[in-house]
């Protein structure tokens, strides 16, 4: 009996997203900016990534890509069935709205709603979204309903963002520096969301960042270097956010 027929291997996740020799450049005037000299990657089915490097590695325009914001400028990357290099927009607008949550540095809530206003945007559109109820529950931010962004922490604020981001049901969450604006305290909290809907909804989630502690709460860490995948290793044990040292 193989290893697999026996249970002692368990099976590896399925492959949710996957690039090859992906590329990215950038034109301005006679100057070519080379962004993405070469990517191969896989991320993996509910699994929790972090993506390190420093500015300008490329890590922002990667996950740029992934989530059908950028085009590239060559190689293969592909989520599923969709071919995110050949697509046109009509579909990467599909594929945005259906199958992926996006929370960035900065809140982008508009301050005129509520927070369960802010949320129920995204719902109204969504195939399958969960009651903007729910998604604040799940950030811990149940007793904040009706408040405005101008009443909310930045903590607070940025749990909005993400409760937004997962009210759609996505299959993966990219997050490019959720915790940049916000001191060590204020970030745990943060991150503690995002690993709570990582592991409650089995979203693929990968976060970019430049603290090189938080690659220590991550399934695997993905370090990025001029353009390139420089190293890739998995950590044994998952650091809790409050384990975390700043």
């Amino acid at each position: 009996m193989n290893a697999s027929m026996s249970g002692d291997s368990p099976r590896a996740p399925p492959v949710v997203f996957a690039t090859r020799g992906l590329t990215k450049v950038y034109r301005m005037g006679e100057t070519e900016i080379h962004a993405l000299r070469g990517v191969d990657l896989e991320l993996y089915a509910g699994e929790f990534a972090v993506m390190l490097g420093a500015s300008g590695s490329g890590k922002s325009t990667l996950l740029n890509i992934l989530g059908g914001l950028d085009s590239a400028s060559g190689g293969e990357a592909r989520y599923g069935d969709y071919d995110l290099v050949k697509a046109g927009d009509r579909t990467l607008t599909a594929y945005r709205r259906d199958h992926v949550g996006f929370v960035f540095q900065f809140y982008n809530l508009i301050s005129s709603l509520t927070a369960r206003e802010n949320v129920a945007i995204v719902t109204e559109i969504s195939r399958n979204p969960m009651r903007p109820e729910d998604a604040l529950a799940l950030v811990g931010l149940e007793h904040r309903l009706d408040h405005f962004p101008s009443q909310l922490s930045g903590g607070e604020q940025q749990r909005v963002a993400i409760a937004r981001a997962i009210a759609k049901r996505p299959d993966v969450l990219l997050c490019d520096e959720p915790t940049g604006a916000l001191d060590s305290k204020t970030g745990v909290q943060v991150l503690e969301a995002l690993v709570h809907v990582n592991r409650e909804l089995e979203t693929t989630t990968a976060v970019i960042t430049h603290n090189v502690v938080i690659g220590e709460m991550a399934d695997r860490v993905i370090h990025l270097s001029d353009g390139r995948v420089s190293e890739v290793h998995e950590n044994p044990r998952r650091k809790p956010p409050s384990e975390l040292h700043w």
